[in-house]
C-alpha cells in the first residue's frame, strides 16, 4: 500500500470527532476553527467553537455584531487580537462579496489571515492543492525525512511542503492536510511518539535511526519576561465586582478586568490598589496571596488586593458592576483566577 494510502487509510480510522469536520465542509466553520486552533489545544476550542458558531452561524451573523459582543464570545480563549481581526475580516468580506474566497493566495488577503490559515481554509474547504505546514505536520515530516537542518527555516519549510505536496499527487489535499495535522497531535508526538500505530513508520527514517525524538531539533525558546501587577479587587454587598476595559498596552486590550496597575517598588499595593479605586470601603482592604498568570512569554505576577464597598453607588464613575457568576463580559482567566482567591 503506497505511503498516502496507508496515511488515509489510518486517518478514516482513527481520526478524532470534532465539530468543525462537518460534511460537506462550510468555509466558515473552518475558517473559525483554525483561528481559534491557533496557540490553543483543541479542548479547549471545542466548547468555544459550538457556542461561537451557534452565537454567529455565519460571516453575516458575525459582522452584525459588535466587537465586545464577538470578545465576549472568545473569553477564555487568549489571544484576542485573532478575535478582532476575525471580526474585521467578516465585516470585509460581507461588505466586498459576502463569500470567503477560495484560493490560498486571496485568503491571505484578508485580516489576520496568515500563509498557515490560508493554506489550510484552501485545502479543507475548497480542495486546492496547497500544503498546510503547521508544528504537527513539520514534526512528523522533521522524521519521516530525517532532516538534518532547522526545518522551521525557510530551506526546511519548503522541503516539507515538497514532501506533503508529493502524498497529495492522487488524493483529496485537505484529506492529506487533516491526516498528517491529526497523525502529529495524536501519534507522532513530541516526546514518546507511538511509532508501532503509525501509518508512515515503514518509511520513517528517524525510526530507522532509532531516535524520532531528536526531530526536529529544540527551538530557541524567547527570554521570559517577569511582572508584577496590582489588582483592586472591589466588591460590593451583592457580590458584583468592579471592572474596567483595557484600553492601553500591548495585551488584555478590550477586556473588561479588575483595575490593574503595574506594582510599583516605592509604595506598598494596598495604596496602590486604593489609587485605582478612590471609594469609600466597609472594611479595611486586604492583600491577598500572589495569583500567577503567563500570557506568552510574559510571566505575570498579581497582587490582588480585597476591597469591600458598603454600596456600589460609590464606584458607578469608575467602571462597571459585573456579577462574576452570571455576567458575560468579555474578560480573561485571569479574573477567574482573582475571584478563586477571594473566595478561599
Amino acid at each position: 500500500m503506497r505511503e498516502t494510502e496507508r496515511l488515509l487509510s489510518w486517518f478514516r480510522a482513527s481520526a478524532r470527532e470534532l465539530p468543525w469536520r462537518t460534511e460537506p465542509r462550510d468555509p466558515y466553520r473552518v475558517l473559525v476553527s483554525e483561528v481559534m486552533l491557533q496557540q490553543t489545544q483543541v479542548d479547549r476550542v471545542v466548547p468555544r467553537f459550538e457556542a461561537f458558531v451557534e452565537s454567529f452561524p455565519s460571516l453575516e451573523a458575525l459582522a452584525a455584531v459588535s466587537e465586545q459582543a464577538v470578545l465576549e464570545k472568545w473569553s477564555g480563549l487568549g489571544y484576542y487580537r485573532r478575535a478582532r481581526m476575525l471580526h474585521r475580516l467578516a465585516r470585509d468580506v460581507v461588505h466586498d462579496t459576502g463569500r470567503l474566497p477560495d484560493s490560498a493566495s486571496a485568503l491571505e488577503q484578508l485580516p489576520g489571515v496568515g500563509p498557515y490559515t490560508a493554506a489550510a481554509v484552501a485545502s479543507l474547504a475548497f480542495g486546492e492543492p496547497v500544503p498546510v505546514v503547521d508544528g504537527n505536520v513539520l514534526r512528523v515530516a522533521a522524521r519521516v525525512l530525517a532532516m538534518t537542518g532547522d526545518p522551521r527555516a525557510a530551506g526546511g519549510r519548503r522541503t516539507i511542503a515538497d514532501w506533503v505536496a508529493s502524498l497529495m499527487a492522487d488524493a483529496e489535499p485537505g484529506a492529506v492536510n487533516e491526516a498528517l495535522m491529526e497523525l502529529g497531535a495524536t501519534v507522532c508526538l513530541p516526546a514518546a511518539p507511538t511509532c508501532a500505530a503509525c501509518p508512515l513508520s515503514l518509511g520513517c527514517r528517524a525510526r530507522v535511526l532509532g531516535s524520532p525524538e531528536r526531530y526536529p531539533p529544540p527551538r530557541k525558546r524567547r527570554a521570559p519576561t517577569d511582572l508584577h501587577w496590582v489588582a483592586a479587587c472591589c466588591v460590593d454587598p451583592g457580590g458584583r465586582w468592579l471592572v474596567r476595559e483595557v484600553v492601553d498596552g500591548p495585551i488584555l486590550r478590550g477586556l473588561w478586568l479588575p483595575p490593574l496597575a503595574e506594582l510599583s517598588v516605592d509604595r506598598s499595593a494596598v495604596e496602590q490598589a486604593l489609587e485605582l479605586v478612590p471609594v469609600a470601603l466597609a472594611e479595611t482592604p486586604v492583600e491577598l496571596p500572589a495569583v500567577r498568570h503567563s500570557i506568552t512569554h510574559r510571566r505575570i505576577r498579581v497582587h490582588p488586593i480585597r476591597m469591600l464597598i458598603g454600596t456600589a453607588g460609590d464606584g458607578d464613575r469608575l467602571g462597571r458592576w459585573v456579577n462574576p457568576d452570571s455576567d458575560g463580559v468579555p474578560t480573561s482567566s485571569l479574573f477567574k483566577k482573582l475571584i478563586q482567591i477571594n473566595r478561599l
